[in-house]
């Protein structure tokens, strides 16, 4: 059955993203393969080669998170016009990773009540990711 799995870009900061989406969603990263890992590596500039070409985050759900860092030389405008959104059955998950993910980044929105959860925020990660975060979800 086809899965839909986000797919976030970077402009050199993936590796240090997924190691820290990992730590905050106790996911394992599976997959972190370099540019000079690649076929025709040698072709590229040195400085290019620890960018990230593919890196694959694995839940404990078994869900992924994918993501990799834009090609050297390549313009990279960061991410725009999306947003994760991280659902928790209880309050105390969601403020733990809510603040876990605010560090260091922006808050848009701070988690508070509302009448579809017990509480509900938004921020900007300190890699550029935008997240939602919901807990405790109300009967509607």
């Amino acid at each position: 059955m086809p899965q839909f799995i986000a797919y976030l870009g970077f402009d050199g900061t993936c590796a240090e993203a997924m190691r820290f989406y990992a730590k905050i969603f106790s996911g394992k990263l599976e997959t972190l393969i370099r540019y000079a890992d690649a076929p025709g590596a040698e072709e590229m500039p040195p400085a290019e080669g620890n960018r990230i070409m593919h890196a694959n985050l694995v839940l404990h759900d078994g869900s992924s998170l994918m993501a990799g860092d834009a090609p050297g030389g390549q313009p990279f405008e960061g991410m725009k016009g999306c947003m994760l959104t991280m659902s928790y059955e209880n309050v105390a998950e969601a403020t733990r990773t809510f603040e876990a993910l605010a560090a260091g980044g922006k808050v848009t929105m701070p988690l508070q009540e509302t009448f579809w959860a017990e509480r509900f925020g938004m921020l900007t990660d300190r890699y550029g990711t935008s997240w939602a975060i919901n807990g405790g979800p109300r009967p509607m």
